[in-house]
């Protein structure tokens, strides 16, 4: 059995990569993973799966493999389905990385394309055919990657080497690759603060209650940061118009096309309140945030929607806690999955089995 080291690392990393790729820090809040491959196949042959809950820190769960090839001399991408998120990971990479040349591909940066290590969209690998030894595919369920056979073929002429997929929440396509055997999966149930995951409360109720469950719930959680998920663009403006009425409120959707303006705007109002479609499930964390979901029962929303919904609570070390709060018209089968699966990752840091 090959074990390749990992880190965890916190905020203030301090960390430094070294040739086999390995990140050391003196931050004893570092929670160590085990990477456990055979060895007739090792790590570098074989495509993999890290399927880890929401917050569990995926970009630094792969820091030390990405070293290891840069170490090489060897080309690596990593690729994002979403736009938003692609200029915050090349920073963190290029902390990590200082000496090497980590490169964001994106709308609005174009003009360089090539260097060690390539942050981009999904949309962006087109520019390169065969190039990568080693495509990070960052959050592969999610729109617009999740089920667009161009985006899906495209990204397979980019890797000429091994693919990782990193995900709290696989489609039913990879799981099936893990059924197969033709995909290794890795489990990871912990957050890099050792925390359970905040496990969602749900009210089911008719509209008018809902709305009186949430102006308690907004009252009682007035000194955080609030996020408000609702499934639609016309809800969104409404409920926000209501809620400006008691205290400053933004809105954002995917039509908005300052949405980074609008994000930044929320976070420094450090206990504001934002009503939002799921353009805010992924790839954005809010220190000390509760999250409620409004019709959390809606047919726009699937089982994975409302993990990575209600997956922005509880990420900050120093308060790894939080509130989440599901709001139903009718009773939903997949709030209560969500809710069970949460849970169940729960169970497995309380019995010592974060890692499998």
């Amino acid at each position: 059995m090959v074990l390749s080291q990992v880190y965890f690392l916190s905020k203030n990393h301090g960390g430094r990569i070294h040739a086999a790729g390995i990140i050391e820090t003196g931050k004893r809040r570092c929670i160590r993973v085990y990477i456990a491959v055979s060895s007739d196949k090792g790590i570098e042959d074989t495509d993999i799966l890290c399927h880890c809950v929401c917050g569990a820190g995926k970009t630094e769960l792969v820091v030390g493999v990405i070293g290891k090839y840069l170490k090489e001399g060897k080309k690596v991408c990593f690729a994002i389905a979403r736009r938003q998120v692609v200029l915050e990971v090349a920073h963190r990479l290029q902390s990590y990385f200082m000496h090497a040349s980590v490169i964001p591909v994106c709308g609005g940066h174009t003009d360089v394309t090539d260097g060690d290590l390539i942050v981009c969209t999904t949309h962006q690998l087109y520019r390169y055919y065969q190039a990568f030894d080693l495509l990070i595919l960052d959050e592969p369920d999610a729109f617009p990657f999740y089920g667009n056979p161009v985006l899906h073929g495209i990204a397979e002429t980019a890797c000429r080497g091994r693919t990782v997929y990193l995900t709290a929440t696989p489609d039913d396509t990879l799981k099936q690759k893990v059924q197969d055997g033709s995909l290794l999966s890795l489990r990871l149930h912990v957050r890099p603060h050792g925390k359970p995951i905040p496990v969602p409360v749900i009210h089911t109720a008719p509209v008018w209650i809902m709305y009186m469950y949430l102006v308690l719930w907004l009252q009682v959680h007035a000194a955080h940061p609030r996020i408000i998920f609702v499934p639609s663009i016309s809800m969104c403006h409404r409920l926000a118009r209501l809620i400006s009425i008691f205290e400053k409120c933004f809105h954002v959707t995917s039509k908005d096309e300052n949405r980074d303006e609008i994000i930044e705007a929320f976070r420094n109002s450090r206990n504001g309140v934002i009503v939002a479609t799921t353009v805010l499930e992924r790839g954005v964390t809010i220190p000390d945030v509760d999250v409620c979901v409004f019709a959390a029962d809606s047919s726009s929303f699937n089982e994975a929607a409302l993990i990575q919904m209600a997956g922005r609570a509880g990420r900050n070390f120093q308060n790894p806690y939080g509130d989440v709060l599901f709001l139903c018209r009718e009773k939903s089968s997949l709030c209560h999955q969500c809710r069970k699966q949460i849970i169940d990752d729960n169970a497995y840091l309380y019995s010592g089995g974060a890692l499998r």
